[in-house]
C-alpha cells in the first residue's frame, strides 16, 4: 500500500466508519499503547486488559462464537459443532455459533459487546486487538508444532509470465484491503523486492476472497493473484485444475493462521474456562480434523507472533485506530 492517496486507504477507511457504528469511546485514565482508548495495556504485553470496573465484564447465558468470513457458513456451523458442544459442556451454558459476512461486521459485533469468542483471519487481528478488545489465545497446529501459511503470487502456467518482473502491465488479484495475504504483505514486498506499485506499474482487481482469486487464474480471469497457500489445495480438491496449472511467482516466509481468542470484557474466571476448552478438545474423529490439515490448538502470543504482521501493516501505512 502506498502513502495516502492510494486507492485503498478509502476501503480501509470505509472500514473504520463501518466500526465506529456502535457506542461511542469510553476512555480510560490508563496506559494505552497502541489501543484504542477504550482499552487498557497495563501489562504491556499489547492487547486490552480486562475492565478495570467489574460491572462492565459480560457474564452472558449464552456465548456467542463467530469464524472468519467464509463462502459457506453453513458448512462450518457444522464444522465447528462439535467444538461448541465441548465447549459448551466446559463452561455450563448455550454457545451460538454466529455466522458473519464480513470482517468489519465481526470487528464491529466484538466491540459492541455482541461478540464473545471468535476466530480473526491473520489480517484482521491487529485491527480487532486495537479497535474491538479482542485477546488472542490459541491458533490451530499441525501435528510435528508447526503452523501457518505463506503468501504466493500465482499465475497461469501458460499466461507468458515467468517472473515477477513481467507482472508489469498486467493485472494482479488481490483479495479484500484487511488481508494479510490477500492485500498487505504482496503490496509492501513487491514494492520493497522488486519496486513494483500497484496502479502505476500493474494493474489491481480485488475477488474478494482468496478461493476466487486461485479461480480467477485458473480460468484466466487475472493474469496472476496474490494468495494465501492453504487455499490453493482447498481449490483444487474440487477438480477445477492442477498445480501443473499454476506457476508460483513468489513465496514469502511464514504468516501466523486464524487466531482464536475472547473478548477483553468476558468475565475472567468465564474467559479462562473458554480458553481452556479449545487445549482439551479431543481432535480425533471431529468435524475440525477432517476439514483442516491441522490437529490441535497451541498458546499464542500476539506480541510474539502477530510481529511481524504489525511490521507490514506499519510499511503499509495500515491504522489500527478507530476513526
Amino acid at each position: 500500500m502506498r502513502a495516502p492517496g492510494y486507492h485503498a486507504l478509502g476501503a480501509l477507511g470505509a472500514l473504520g466508519a463501518l466500526i465506529l457504528g456502535c457506542a461511542g469511546p469510553l476512555v480510560e485514565d490508563c496506559v494505552h499503547g497502541d489501543l484504542d482508548p477504550r482499552y487498557c495495556d497495563a501489562n504491556g504485553d499489547l492487547v486490552a486488559d480486562p475492565p478495570r470496573d467489574s460491572l462492565r465484564w459480560l457474564d452472558p447465558e449464552r456465548l456467542i462464537f463467530a469464524y472468519t468470513p467464509v463462502e459457506d457458513p453453513a458448512q462450518f456451523r457444522g464444522v465447528w459443532a462439535g467444538f461448541l458442544a465441548h465447549l459448551e459442556e466446559a463452561v455450563s451454558r448455550d454457545v451460538l455459533f454466529f455466522p458473519v459476512q464480513s470482517n468489519a461486521a465481526q470487528i464491529e459485533a466484538m466491540r459492541a459487546g455482541r461478540l464473545h469468542i471468535a476466530g480473526f483471519n491473520t489480517g484482521s487481528v491487529p485491527l480487532a486487538v486495537n479497535c474491538a478488545g479482542f485477546v488472542p489465545t490459541t491458533m490451530m497446529a499441525r501435528e510435528d508444532g508447526s503452523f501457518g501459511y505463506e503468501m504466493e503470487i500465482l499465475t497461469h502456467r501458460e499466461s507468458g509470465i515467468e517472473s515477477i518482473q513481467d507482472l508489469r502491465g498486467r493485472t494482479l488479484a488481490f483479495t479484500s484491503p484487511t488481508s494479510n495475504s490477500g492485500f498487505k504483505a504482496p503490496s509492501v514486498l513487491l514494492e520493497e523486492e522488486f519496486g513494483l506499485v500497484a496502479d502505476r506499474d500493474f494493474q489491481t482487481a480485488f475477488s474478494g476472497r482468496h478461493d476466487n482469486s486461485v479461480l480467477g487464474v485458473l480460468q484466466r480471469d487475472y493474469d496472476a493473484a496474490a494468495v494465501a497457500n492453504i487455499v490453493i489445495d482447498q481449490v483444487l480438491a474440487r477438480g477445477v485444475g492442477s498445480r501443473d496449472d499454476l506457476r508460483v511467482l513468489y513465496r514469502s516466509e511464514t504468516f501466523p493462521t486464524t487466531a482464536y481468542g475472547v473478548s477483553n470484557r468476558l468475565d475472567p474466571d468465564l474467559a479462562e474456562a473458554v480458553v481452556e476448552a479449545f487445549y482439551t478438545f479431543d481432535w480425533e474423529g471431529s468435524a475440525l480434523d477432517a476439514e483442516f490439515e491441522e490437529n490441535s490448538f497451541i498458546p499464542i502470543s500476539y506480541e510474539g507472533h502477530w510481529a511481524v504482521i504489525r511490521r507490514i501493516d506499519v510499511a503499509s501505512g495500515t491504522s489500527w485506530h478507530c476513526r
